[in-house]
């Protein structure tokens, strides 16, 4: 048995993505519409109170999405997902000697190191884009209650998508100033406004949404 709506009914088939925004039926506000989305000044109220203060207009992209995630909580996520990752890069790089400090004397052996960092690129991008496509959620999101969503409708991102935030975000992370990198691409969304995008999520049009 089949829950789509008959044919010529007009009505379209569920969505299978429970966090996608969706437009009011009948106009902003329309009664009984049954989403707190489709209220005045969408999720928050007809009083403002939006995640900076403000009710997202009309023409506002968030507009009918949940809130944005907290940046704090987007750090922690980040940092349990290296962590993972990390653990996942050494257990298959250690086998073989190469490391990412292999020193001999006074000689640092550079191929080790590049062949790890390589390593790492590929395992962090594949793992960030496959997931992010999956559901719009890393494990460190899933746990933390947020996920990724593109900032034009609110859905999770394609493939292209996901893939161009997890390049932006991992390859420089892998091959060269790791902790800076992740400071400034991932930091911004402390800073930035009004959709606390990350480097990343700037070049991918995305946002984080809490899910909780």
């Amino acid at each position: 048995m089949t829950t789509d709506p008959p044919p010529g009914s007009g009505q379209q088939p569920p969505d299978d993505d429970p966090f996608k925004k969706h437009p009011p039926q009948g106009g902003p506000g329309a009664p009984g519409s049954g989403s707190p989305y489709d209220t005045p000044g969408g999720p928050y109220g007809a009083g403002g109170g939006g995640p900076y203060g403000g009710t997202p207009g009309p023409t506002d992209p968030r507009a009918g999405m949940p809130p944005l995630a907290d940046s704090g909580r987007r750090t922690l996520a980040r940092i349990i997902d290296m962590i993972l990752v990390g653990i996942v890069v050494w257990l298959l790089t250690w086998p073989f000697g190469v490391s990412e400090y292999d020193v001999d004397g006074d000689r640092i052996n550079v191929g080790n190191s590049f062949g790890q960092s390589v390593i790492a690129a590929v395992l962090y991008i594949a793992y960030d884009t496959l997931m992010t496509v999956r559901s719009g959620q890393t494990l460190g999101k899933k746990w933390l209650g947020m996920r990724v969503a593109n900032l034009d409708n609110g859905a999770n991102p394609a493939m292209q998508t996901a893939l161009i935030r997890a390049a932006v975000l991992w390859l420089p992370f892998a091959f060269c100033c790791a902790c800076v990198w992740t400071a400034i691409a991932g930091g911004w969304s402390f800073f930035d406004r009004p959709y606390k995008q990350g480097l990343h999520d700037k070049a991918a049009k995305t946002v984080v949404v809490s899910t909780r």
